[in-house]
């Protein structure tokens, strides 16, 4: 049972955000500058990878490095929390290979079938 404030919460209400695991996964190779992960993720606005990042950093998932440069530099990398998040964000990975069609076979039937 997962109560209020149950510590395993804590793992899925971080997993939970729709950026939060797309974001650690583009970052399991080394760090990356928020153009790189930008390009390298598609679809999400600069705002909306800014605040993820900002979170994640937040949350300890992700560090944040500045690099004394013209023009300034900066490169976000996952922090040992960040990389063991990895590990429930690959299995379902595997998981949604295995069973997303039956998934979203279910849903579209729900969907003709209506309520």
């Amino acid at each position: 049972m997962f109560i209020a404030d149950c510590p395993a919460r804590l793992g899925f209400d971080l997993i939970s955000g729709q950026w939060t695991s797309v974001v650690l996964y583009a970052l399991r190779e080394g760090p990356r500058r928020p153009g790189e992960l930008r390009e390298h993720i598609g679809g999400i606005s600069q705002k909306v990878l800014t605040a993820t990042l900002r979170r994640l950093e937040a949350s300890g998932l992700v560090e944040r490095r500045r690099y004394a440069e013209a023009p300034p530099r900066v490169e976000y990398a996952l922090t040992d929390a960040g990389r063991g998040l990895l590990e429930p964000i690959l299995a379902l990975g595997r998981w949604t290979e295995r069973y997303g069609d039956q998934v979203l076979a279910a849903q579209e039937a729900a969907e003709v079938s209506g309520p």
